[in-house]
């Protein structure tokens, strides 16, 4: 279970490095309003991963439980949405953060917002119910157990990375703009990594 965890947190931290809804959304509102208004939004970007964790525990394991062709057609969702987000990754032309509004809101807005953004986000949709699958291994323990572990990394990884892009908002958003190299070299290093990922799971035998 170590190496499937260590495995798990590396896709974890390669998505959550990839520009996505909830980073422009932190960021943003860092900008806008502040370091404790990021905060307050992140508080609301980790319920919703809660929020998700607990549907694809108890989901998956009842999926995996009573439909045995589950588990293959899991893994081909997982790989194909990989092969999706290398392509993305690669194919995007400029950097996302572009601030389109300099409104302020509420402590409960933001949280709500924050909520409701990574709720809505397909890539955290997709990396519950069609990648995570792709690290369980039934005959090794419990489903339920497997899939809370896999997804507290997932949790806390995101939050450490989105705390340091909420701190580092003005100084990060900057270096983008003024090395527009660098962009493009994290864009193709990410494309590769998904690409990669995504045929080893195709091409590993399911176990």
């Amino acid at each position: 279970m170590d190496s499937t965890l260590f495995a798990f947190a590396l896709i974890a931290l390669g998505m959550s490095l990839t520009p996505g809804p909830n980073m422009i959304y932190l960021i943003s509102r860092s900008l806008c309003q502040g370091k404790t208004a990021g905060m307050v939004s992140l508080g609301g970007t980790a319920l919703g991963f809660v929020f998700y964790m607990l549907c694809a525990a108890f989901g998956i394991t009842a999926l995996l439980m009573t439909i045995p062709v589950a588990y293959d057609v899991l893994k081909i969702a997982g790989a194909l949405y990989l092969t999706y987000l290398g392509w993305k990754a690669i194919r995007s032309p400029h950097s996302p953060f572009e601030i389109a509004s300099q409104q302020s809101y509420s402590n409960s807005k933001l949280f709500l917002m924050g909520f409701l953004t990574n709720l809505l986000n397909p890539k955290i949709a997709m990396m519950y119910l069609a990648l995570l699958p792709q690290f369980i291994k039934p005959h090794q323990g419990d489903v339920l157990v497997q899939t809370l572990s896999l997804g507290f990394v997932q949790i806390v990884i995101s939050l450490l990375i989105n705390m340091l892009f909420i701190f580092t908002a003005s100084s990060f958003t900057q270096f983008l703009n003024r090395h527009v190299l660098w962009l493009k070299v994290q864009k193709w290093f990410m494309g590769t990594v998904f690409f990669g990922l995504a045929t080893q799971i195709i091409l590993s035998s399911k176990r």
